[in-house]
């Protein structure tokens, strides 16, 4: 049976906090791999282009054994990416290895569960797995979900892809928060100029 770690996400850039978090993961649930989903639509969030989040995820996550990037939710950027809609389809890609689905959400999107579309039907489809966040308490989470997932301690990295498009819309370095591929795409592409 192959235990496969699910991390969506905009990407938008991916940056080098989700490498080590998504490896921290693979290694504390003894994982086969991570499959890294670049929203294509996403419902609770401005969408950047997601050709450019696409070729970006996987110029930072290509190159690992370890990793895999999905284009699953870009296939159709016409319908909005629900998490529920895509955990079916891997279901449906992956039932003959009957592997497992180890959905990985930070904490802050635990606390947001509910306003998720079938939040309970995530439950039926994957694992949930929970990483920490800076500044995010586990109890401000809804309690019966909270009982239903693994939480993985990973580091606190204080990174975030916010930060990375205001350096670069500032004209400050994002060299080391970002790998070497990733930014020379964001300046070959002029991305995140204001």
């Amino acid at each position: 049976m192959k235990k496969y770690g699910i991390f969506g996400g905009t990407f938008n850039p991916p940056h080098i906090a989700h490498s080590i978090v998504a490896d921290n993961v693979r290694q504390q649930l003894n994982l086969d791999k991570i499959i890294f989903i670049p929203s294509g639509n996403p419902p609770l969030k401005e969408s950047f282009p997601a050709e450019h989040r696409l070729a970006m995820a996987k110029l930072a996550f290509g190159n690992d054994r370890n990793f895999e990037v999905s284009e699953i939710e870009i296939e159709d950027l016409k319908e909005k990416s629900y998490t529920v809609n895509t955990l079916r389809k891997l279901r449906e890609i992956y039932k003959d290895d009957e592997s497992e689905l180890y959905l990985i959400i930070g904490m802050d999107n635990l606390i947001d569960l509910p306003n998720w579309k079938d939040p309970e039907k995530l439950f039926e489809l994957a694992k949930i797995v929970v990483i920490n966040r800076p500044g995010n308490d586990k109890h401000s989470a809804r309690k019966d979900f909270r009982e239903k997932v693994i939480f993985a301690d990973v580091p606190d990295l204080e990174i975030s892809s916010r930060m990375i498009r205001r350096n670069i819309s500032e004209g400050r370095s994002v060299k080391y928060l970002v790998c070497d591929a990733v930014e020379e795409y964001i300046k070959k592409n002029g991305l995140y100029k204001v």
